[in-house]
């Protein structure tokens, strides 16, 4: 089960984390330019900030081990920001042309970004070239993570409060779903319904997290798509969130 490993100063909300080289990278204000730096081996001690010029919105942040960077979507900017860690140089961004969403890092190190207005995947290079662009299924809406498997497929989590379906969904490389888990969207659920479904992780052994927001927990499914046990409950949670970055 799901444990508390550290709790950082009180302050503003968390909107953006993601760690690299044992440290920790916070985005703590939605509309803020400043990344928090802390050290993971000196019990989470603030280390400095980062500047991120222009950033306006936060909507997620990533980071890729082999580019020392990290990646953050702005949605008002309709852009991607590029940060060199670990400490902030070459900063720079590109145009998604589209607002951006979730972000993840594919085995090759390239940027796949969700684009949950107009149902696209996009990936990018590190220095933001165009690699391709996915269309979604019309019956995919409001799509908020994806995920790339070694087999070119993808793992991706979508539905918003009031839709209808919520699910997560094995999606093939010509955009189709291939098979999902989830159906009609439920509060308190430890069934297969979810009330938006928002992030996802995918281990090295195919197993996949997925960030169920609005019941307040993290379940784990197999490679196969099929329900295994909460990783985090409503009661590990406390019934707190504030997003889901």
């Amino acid at each position: 089960m799901g444990r508390v490993l550290h709790t950082l100063p009180e302050g503003e909300p968390v909107w953006g984390v993601t760690s690299l080289d044992n440290l920790l990278y916070v985005l703590r204000v939605k509309t803020s330019e400043q990344i928090e730096v802390y050290d993971m081996d000196d019990s989470y001690r603030l280390q400095r900030s980062l500047t991120v010029p222009r950033l306006r919105t936060i909507d997620d942040m990533t980071a890729c081990a082999y580019n020392s960077c990290a990646y953050i979507s702005d949605p008002s900017n309709e852009c991607i920001h590029r940060v060199g860690l670990p400490h902030g140089a070459n900063v720079t961004n590109w145009p998604v042309n589209d607002k951006p969403a979730r972000l993840s890092v594919t085995d090759t190190h390239s940027v796949l970004v969700t684009c949950d207005e107009v149902g696209k995947i996009k990936e990018f290079s590190t220095d933001g070239k165009l690699l391709r662009q996915i269309q979604l299924p019309q019956d995919v809406t409001a799509p908020w993570h994806t995920a790339q498997l070694s087999n070119g497929q993808f793992i991706m989590c979508h539905g918003l409060l009031g839709d209808r379906v919520h699910r997560v969904c094995l999606i093939g490389s010509d955009g189709h779903v291939v098979k999902s888990y989830g159906g009609q969207s439920s509060w308190f659920s430890r069934s297969q319904q979810m009330n938006v479904p928002c992030h996802l992780a995918v281990d090295m052994n195919g197993f996949v997290f997925v960030v169920d927001l609005n019941n307040y927990r993290v379940l784990l499914l197999s490679p196969e798509l099929t329900y295994v046990r909460d990783v985090v409950s409503r009661d590990h949670s406390n019934g707190n969130h504030e997003d889901c970055s």
